[in-house]
Formats: C-alpha cells, structure tokens, sequence
C-alpha cells in the first residue's frame, strides 16, 4: 500500500527535472551502458540485466544517440548505484555509475518545447539481475529486483514551467544563472523571465561596454547597459565566461523591506566557478527608468548570494552616480545581482523653508555689515597685545565668513555647478567649525578675566590654531577620506515638488556620521559649556550696584548669551511641542549674532565711558576697580 502511495505522489509531483536512482544488480562479467535515444515525446526504458544497463526511447527535443558504452568492472562487485539524470530545458541527460559521470546527451541551449513530467507507467518484475530500491527525486519506488521501469512524459512550454518555479523559490535567481551556465553556449539565451548573454573572455581582454538584450516588451533603449573592465580576467584561467542577466521579474526579488521598492530592471552578472569582489576597477551598470518624484530617492544595492540566503539588498560597495533623472548609474567592485532601490517614504522636509529661508538672509546681511564695523572698531581700539581684543576679532571674521557662505550657498547651489558647490559646502563647514570653536575661545578666556582677574599668557598663535587651526584639520581629514561635500536638496513640506538647494554635507551614511559627531559634538560642548560660563558670570556681577542700576546691561548679559553659543541650544531642542516656533527663534536669533554683539560692544563702551567720568569725578578706588572689571568682562 505504501509503495502505491509514493509512485501516486510521484506522479502527481509533475517535476520538470528527472532524476531516477537505484541499486544495479549484475554479474561479474563486463558490463556495458547502452543508449537508444530519439527525439520525441513519448515514453523512455530503464532497464537492466546481467551485463547491460538500457536508456532507450523517445522523450528529447533534438538529441539522438545509440551507443554502447563499456564501463569499468570488478570481479568481485555484483551491484552498483547508478542515477539517470534529465534536464528536459538543456536537453541534456546523464547517467552516472559508481560515482563517474556519462553524457548521453549534451545541451546545446534552452529549448523552448520540451518531454517532461515523466510519470511511471509500468515496470516488470526481475528474477536474480536488475534494478532494486528504484527511486524517483529520492522517493522509492519498489525495493524489489525490477527488470524495466517504463515513464511516458508530456510536451509543455518548457522556459514557462522554469520560469514559473524560479518565481516561486527563494533561489530562484540562481537556478536562471545555473541553467543559463549549463546551456553550453555563448551570445544571447532567452527566458521568458530573464534574458542573458554569455561572453567569453579571453586573453587580451581589455574590457567591454554593451547593451543587454531586451525582451520584445521593452524598447532596446531602455534596456541596461553594463561595462566589463579588464580586471575581470583571470589570470590563472585561460578563458572565462561571464553571464549577464537581465530580469524584468521583480517577483524573484522583491522580499523584505516593505519601505522600499526595487524598479523593473534587475541585472545579474557572475562569473563560471568564480567569486569576483574588491575589483580595483568596478563594473558599470547604467540604469534607464521613467523620472521619480522629488519625494523619491534612488540609490544603487546588490544582493550577494553567496552572503545572504534570503534576497537582501545591501549599499555596500557599490556607488550612486546620477547621470540624469531618467539615468542611473551604479559603479560597484563585485558581482552578483544589482538593482535601483527606492525609498518609498518621503524625505525629510521643513515647515516654512522659504519665510525661515528669508529670514536667515535677511540676519545674515544685517550680520555682515554689523561684523565689519565691529571689526573696524576692535581694530580702532588696539592697544599693544590685548588678548581680550585677539579674540573678540577671531570671533567676528569668523561669523563674517559664516554669514557669508550662507548667503551665497543656496545661489551658487542653483547653478548646478558640482566643483563650485563642493567648495562653498566646505567653507561654509569650515567657518561654522570655526565660529564654534571661537565661542569655545571667548568662553575659556572669559573665565580667566572673571576668575583670575587677569588674561591667560598663552601665546597668540595658540588663540588662532585653536579658532582657526583645529576646524582645518578636522575638514582636510573628511577631504581626505571622502566625498562629503555637494549639492544638498531639501523639500518644503508644503509643496514636495519643490525643492530647496543649498552646497553643504552630501546626504549620505559617511556625512551623517560626520555631521553627528563633528558638529553635533562639538555644539552641544559649545551649548553646555556655554550655560555653565554664563551661570559663572552672572553670579559674579549680580551683586555690583552699578550693574543693578544701569538698564544697558541687559545688552551685555544678551550679548554673552551669544557670544557663549548658548543660543545654539535651540536648534538641539527642536522637536516636540513648539517645535516650530523654537526653530523660527532659532533662524532669527543665530543670523543676527553679529548684530547681538555689535551691540554688546556698545553697551559696554558706554558703560565705560561713564566709569571714566566717574573716575573725572573723583569716585574712589573702588569705581576704578570695578571699571576694570567691566573691561575685562568686555
């Protein structure tokens, strides 16, 4: 009953393979593989007797063969495991016997119609030599003698049947590239779900640009175009071949994220018996595909077989170069399969971007001319090495160039211009850095005039490596490393057609992470440190009747605010509740900095100006001390 039931489930199966195993048992005389093989579809014989192992019928697409094949024999052996393998959609069949492999057929390309869902018709009994433990894909048929086991077989659209189980399995990207490897052929081999073509590379090779051959629903100049560089050769092989698959069958790949979505065109590319990765030069896949929303992005992944079992599209090592918005270009240094992967959520957007845009120009332009004058006044009021006037002017050239580069960012980023963005991105980097660490400057050498009563003796050129100095080494180790720098799109979340574009840090993993440490780090240093000295300050002041008494000192303390960064913290704390009005605070009060501290300086001046009359006036030492004091807070 058992034995019934596993030939009934066999049958029903309908494999597209063959694979039929036993136990041959013979004498000890030679023996000999004979074949009778025709094209058709109608049944095919496994027999076997005392000398002779028998494949004859009619189930290939072209092959015919008849032949006698000896095979290796031992007196002292009366039985050998042999299988018979089918492979109807190469027309290539097989039969191995202890172990060694005989072609009876060998393929010479996918054909289209072909003999297969063999079923078991009959079998005859044996007496002492035959077949036993026949079996069929594993599952046993008899495990008595058999003399014959007889399978008819039906015609089918073989390269629909293939196709139809790829799509159903996890490998079935592989079994393409497997049976298009097996096909024995080279130029073009057609799937209905996948089209390849096979090159050889020989000696000489010096690389490759091509069109991959398009299926009749696509037009041929939309298809992808891939560059083979030179280094693909083998140098221990004397030729190899690579396949070049072109699947229009996203089913085969589309699994996992459900935040992304992969467009129409996936390529495969792998080369026979070799594991290609780290190439010094990479392979080029040129992409065609219909313009994305600006809401879109498109980056360039691979999925490694070898790596991950389960289809998972990885960023690694390969590049994104967007020729147009209807190109795509993935320079990668492996093989495997490649794709465009698009994110499906939007981007990032800012609320108001033009009014907050329009502010932060305005504060800038009001800044830049509130820092030249500044400057002319602190360069007015030199007076041998005064360190506090050293750092005021270090302070002020630096949010100069910052104010500066923001206003000119978004329109030289409009120009489109790569180099000219690049540069402005970095300046516009470096001059923030070093704002910050010109805060971080004021803060330590306020400390010391509070405190100490007295200025730092550290040199000048101290004063300037650390404003200056650190913010370039800290860009010229990003230049060194990487592209960083660039063409920034931001959308308004008003209208996510539009975009807003500014030259700053590229919008990748690597400038993330910079920006998170770099500038993150270092403002929330300025930000904490900045609450701390301005704590320090005003419980040191707080106490002095004339600073009770005169209302102009609110400008000062407002100007420490600013000059200590703590102002900054804003743009930290701006999410939650209020989050937009924190960050509108934010825009005007940073693009006004230079205007804040402008007025700083007046204050202060007029503060002195009355300490002096009243110095005229023959106050006492006490108001001489105290006008120090102010001056050194200055």
């Amino acid at each position: 009953m058992y034995v019934y039931f596993t030939i009934f489930c066999s049958a029903m199966e309908n494999d597209r393979d063959f694979k039929m195993c036993g136990t041959w048992r013979h004498g000890n005389a030679s023996r000999n593989l004979k074949s009778d093989l025709k094209a058709g579809c109608k049944e095919i014989e496994i027999s076997a007797n005392e000398s002779t192992l028998s494949i004859q019928g009619s189930i290939t697409a072209k092959c015919t063969r008849s032949s006698s094949i000896p095979l290796e024999s031992n007196p002292l052996q009366n039985q050998s495991h042999f299988c018979v393998f089918w492979e109807p959609l190469l027309d290539l069949m097989i039969v191995e016997v202890n172990g060694k492999k005989y072609t009876l057929c060998e393929s010479h390309g996918l054909q289209g119609t072909c003999c297969t869902d063999l079923s078991l018709e009959d079998q005859k009994t044996a007496t002492l030599y035959g077949i036993e433990n026949g079996s069929i894909h594993g599952d046993t048929i008899s495990y008595n003698v058999m003399e014959l086991y007889r399978f008819r077989g039906d015609t089918i659209n073989c390269k629909e049947k293939f196709c139809d189980e790829a799509s159903q399995k996890r490998s079935g990207a592989n079994m393409i590239e497997e049976v298009v490897m097996k096909s024995n052929k080279t130029g073009r081999v057609d799937l209905p779900c996948a089209q390849s073509t096979i090159i050889e590379i020989k000696e000489g090779f010096t690389g490759l640009n091509f069109t991959l051959p398009a299926p009749r629903t696509v037009a041929p100049n939309m298809t992808p175009t891939v560059y083979l560089p030179s280094c693909l050769k083998s140098q221990s092989r004397i030729t190899s071949k690579v396949v070049c698959t072109y699947y229009k069958d996203k089913s085969l790949f589309q699994r996992g994220s459900s935040d992304a979505v992969l467009l129409d065109d996936i390529v495969g590319l792998s080369v026979e018996n070799e594991i290609i990765k780290n190439l010094p030069e990479p392979v080029r896949i040129r992409f065609h595909h219909s313009a994305l929303p600006p809401n879109l992005s498109r980056r360039c992944v691979s999925w490694d077989t070898r790596r991950d079992n389960e289809v998972k599209w990885r960023y690694d090592g390969c590049e994104t170069v967007k020729i147009h918005d209807t190109e795509t270009e993935c320079c990668c240094n492996h093989l495997r399969y490649f794709a465009i992967l698009v994110q499906v959520e939007q981007k990032a957007t800012v609320r108001h971007l033009e009014a907050l845009t329009f502010i932060t120009a305005v504060g800038c332009a009001v800044s830049l001319v509130s820092c030249l004058v500044l400057f002319y006044w602190l360069c007015k009021r030199r007076k041998g090495k005064d360190q506090s006037l050293l750092v005021h002017r270090g302070l002020v050239v630096a949010t100069f160039f910052l104010c500066l580069c923001f206003s000119l960012t978004s329109t030289l980023a409009n120009t489109e211009n790569e180099t000219v963005c690049k540069i402005t991105g970095t300046l516009l980097h470096y001059s923030l850095l070093s704002t910050l660490c010109w805060m971080i400057v004021e803060m330590f050498h306020t400390f010391f005039l509070v405190c100490c009563a007295s200025s730092s003796n550290l040199p000048s050129w101290v004063f300037y490596l650390s404003g200056f100095g650190i913010p370039a080494l800290l860009v010229c180790r990003l230049l060194s490393i990487g592209d960083f720098y660039g063409l920034r799109k931001i959308m308004l979340s008003e209208d996510v057609t539009s975009l807003y574009f500014m030259c700053w840090m590229l919008d990748s993993d690597n400038s993330r992470l910079a920006h998170y440490i770099i500038i993150i780090g270092l403002l929330s240093v300025v930000v904490s440190s900045g609450i701390v000295m301005l704590f320090f300050v005003a419980t040191k002041i707080r106490n002095r009747p004339e600073w009770r008494k005169n209302r102009m000192v609110f400008f000062s303390i407002w100007g420490l605010t600013c000059l200590f960064g703590t102002t900054w913290g804003l743009g930290l704390f701006s999410f939650g509740p209020l989050s937009e009005a924190r960050f509108c605070l934010f825009c005007i009060i940073n693009s006004c900095f230079g205007v804040f501290h402008m007025l700083r300086y007046y204050a202060l001046e007029q503060m002195k100006k009355r300490c002096e009359l009243s110095l005229d006036g023959g106050s006492g030492g006490s108001v001489m001390l105290q006008c120090r004091d102010e001056e050194s807070v200055l």
